[in-house]
């Protein structure tokens, strides 16, 4: 027998960094009985919060990769995923949200509408996630829900509307008033497990009534029958929670909790909320493609009996080898099922069946559809669909942002590049914004990701879980050189080595060509070359091109023109043709006035209005030029070319200078001379090595 639906509930918990998501679960999990004892996220027990299972997430006092957990409320079981709050592990939030039919935004007091907070906002937008404010750290010096209230409204657009008012604040702060009940609810105990309500405090009894009237205007918008109620003073509870999660689920409202995590206040009334508000799975439409049907849409139902589907959407290296996190969407998944892999066309039976609370997990023979759990075992890679043998549906993937930042790593020694090499393939497979390649040109390994951070903690996971020790370095900026004159060749290849020989004479000129990386054009007449030696002079140049002898790098930007030459009936060959190119090409090089070019990436930074001067600051000073700048509201785009070698670092330039509310892209746009004093700096380094 599958669990009621309508009992179940999907939730992340998502916020800027340091805004108090972890400590919020860690309440959670102790007011549900999932843990006995609370502990701290930089706690002085050492043990570290239960979510942050990672031994560098406890060193450090963030979360870096989501994790999952499985909770019970008032009959309700509630899955619950914490999430990071840095912007450089913002994966770990797109595939969580992917999946999730609702959220807890959680918000500091005192901080209000932060970095993060206006990301993970775009992101409940982008999967269209019904969630509740939980505005935390009423107890913090300088703490105002009703400024954050506010800067929901008008910074993020959000119908916020406070359904709690806090009694007190900063270090008088002891309780919260719930304006549907018109009640005060105090949290007592040694860690507020005990909830006691009572009458409201007296001195609070005209603003409790005036933000109640505030409250019941805004959801009378949601609901004809309590607009009507509302008029006549006669509203019910009843109708004032339904007003709520209509309003709710269809995304025009965002409810406003208050409370202190850390402090054990306002936890309980939240996760009433949870329940009251918040979408169950059949609330939610989900669909798929029909990949037999030209990819046809196909309405998912949250019904038991139907074939299942499910979606894999975080894959985990653990002790026991592969961990592939799935949510299931239609259906039920038992152990000994077979299932298919729409991407793999592969079918496969459900080994082990699990159900995750952080690092531990508790086996289980069968889940049904709003569950999340993990298989073990099962190879597959992050966005697959999984589904019941009879179907091939595949569910749309998840955005994944591109990486901004990138260095160069080298292994120390022999067995530090075999355990590198695991390394990086592990880490690929986990995370789609964690990215590697080999250079071409340099040979190096290139690690890309979204930010310092980011790219910090995989260097530190590789050294601690591979035993690799690796240095890093810079990655090489992909120069280029290309020639700025015309000059004319006449060049003879002649080598005598006993028996047949060499000879290859050709003639013609090089010029700059403004398109492109390089153009042949063949002028020769009346048989001075054998046409059959043609495409041999062609190859030799593009032979030549592939390095310049300035700083070593490929020469772009070239046309070579052949209009005379001569051959040998015995010593000429391909062979012979071919060297005549490489030498004529090398021997008028220099006298081509060649140029080093760099490559300059089109980048678009869009933040706040206000910080647009330290946004066009940051431009300038990397030798950037501004093309366009719109204005939208309280946010601009700047639109602007910049050289690639002066964009390494800037992710976190940026978010310094905007308080980390501004964000950016970047795609090759085209190359460009390097400066003259530039191009003589490199040219000396590059002679040094």
């Amino acid at each position: 027998m599958t669990a009621d639906i309508s009992k179940m509930r999907n939730i992340g918990i998502s916020a800027h960094i340091d805004s108090g998501k972890t400590t919020l679960t860690e309440r959670i999990l102790f007011y549900t009985k999932r843990i006995h004892s609370i502990h701290e996220v930089r706690g002085k027990d050492g043990v570290g919060a239960t979510m942050d299972s990672m031994e560098l997430e406890k060193e450090r006092g963030i979360t870096i990769a989501s994790t999952a957990t499985n909770v019970k409320w008032q009959g309700h079981q509630v899955n619950i995923i914490d999430t990071p709050g840095h912007i450089d592990f913002t994966i770990e939030v797109e595939r969580a949200l992917r999946v999730l039919d609702g959220a807890i935004l959680v918000l500091c007091a005192v901080g209000g509408v932060q970095t993060q907070s206006i990301t993970v906002h775009r992101q409940l937008k982008r999967y269209r996630v019904p969630h509740l404010a939980f505005i935390n750290k009423c107890d913090r010096v300088g703490a105002d829900p009703e400024k954050v209230t506010r800067q929901l409204r008008e910074n993020l657009d959000l119908n916020a509307v406070l359904v709690q008012i806090p009694i007190g604040l900063e270090d008088k702060f002891e309780g919260v008033i719930d304006l549907i009940k018109m009640e005060a609810i105090y949290f007592e105990g040694n860690a507020g497990e005990k909830v006691r309500k009572s009458d409201i405090p007296e001195d609070l009894k005209k603003p409790a009534a005036a933000t109640r009237e505030e409250m019941l205007d805004a959801l009378s918008m949601f609901s004809d029958e309590l607009a009507e109620a509302f008029l006549e003073g006669e509203e019910t509870e009843e109708q004032i929670c339904r007003a709520i999660r209509k309003g709710t689920l269809d995304l025009e409202l965002t409810p406003v909790f208050v409370g202190s995590a850390y402090k054990n206040i306002g936890v309980q009334s939240l996760m009433d909320g949870v329940v009251k508000y918040l979408p169950e799975p059949g609330d939610i439409e989900n669909t798929a493609l029909n990949l037999d049907e030209n990819e046809a849409e196909v309405q998912l139902t949250a019904d038991p009996d139907s074939p299942a589907v499910a979606l894999a959407f975080k894959l985990e290296d653990g002790q026991y080898g592969q961990l592939t996190y799935i949510r299931i969407y239609q259906g039920t998944i038992s152990k000994g099922t077979e299932l298919y892999n729409s991407r793999s066309r592969k079918k496969f039976k459900v080994g082990r069946l699990v159900r995750m609370h952080s690092d531990d997990m508790e086996d289980i023979d069968y889940a049904g559809c709003g569950d999340i759990v993990a298989l073990f075992g099962v190879d597959c890679s992050s966005g697959d669909t999984f589904t019941h043998t009879a179907l091939n549906y595949s569910m749309t993937s998840m955005h994944i942002p591109e990486p901004v930042i990138s260095l160069a790593v080298k292994p120390a020694d022999k067995i530090s590049a075999d355990n590198l090499s695991k390394a990086l393939n592990r880490f690929t497979k986990e995370d789609p914004t964690f990215k590697t390649h080999i250079d071409e040109e340099s040979n190096e390994t290139i690690i890309s990701g979204m930010g310092e951070l980011h790219l910090e903690v995989y260097l530190e996971r590789i050294k601690r879980e591979f035993n690799s020790r690796v240095e890093t370095g810079m990655p090489q900026v992909a120069y280029r050189e290309s020639i700025t004159r015309s000059v004319d060749f006449n060049y003879t290849h002649k080598k005598q080595t006993g028996g047949s020989g060499q000879f290859a004479r050709i003639a013609g000129n090089i010029t700059p060509l403004a398109e492109g990386d390089y153009e042949f054009v063949d002028k020769i007449k009346g048989g001075a070359i054998p046409r059959e030696y043609i495409p041999a002079c062609d190859k030799g140049f593009k032979n030549a091109l592939a390095k310049g002898n300035l700083i070593g790098f490929p020469i772009i930007g070239v046309k070579v023109t052949i209009n005379d030459g001569s051959s040998h009936s015995v010593d000429s060959s391909d062979l012979a043709f071919r060297m005549a190119a490489i030498g004529a090409f090398k021997e008028v090089y220099n006298r081509a006035k060649p140029e080093i070019l760099e490559p300059v990436m089109q980048v678009v930074v869009e933040g706040p209005i206000e910080y647009q001067g330290n946004i066009y600051t940051s431009i300038n000073q990397r030798r950037g030029i501004i093309e366009s700048t719109t204005e939208d509201g309280n946010g601009c785009k700047v639109e602007a070319t910049v050289p690639l070698s002066e964009m390494f670092g800037y992710s976190t330039v940026l978010r310094s200078l905007t308080q980390g509310k501004a964000e950016f892209t970047m795609e090759f746009a085209r190359y460009s001379p390097l400066p003259a004093g530039l191009a003589e700096k490199l040219i000396e380094e590059r002679q040094k090595k």
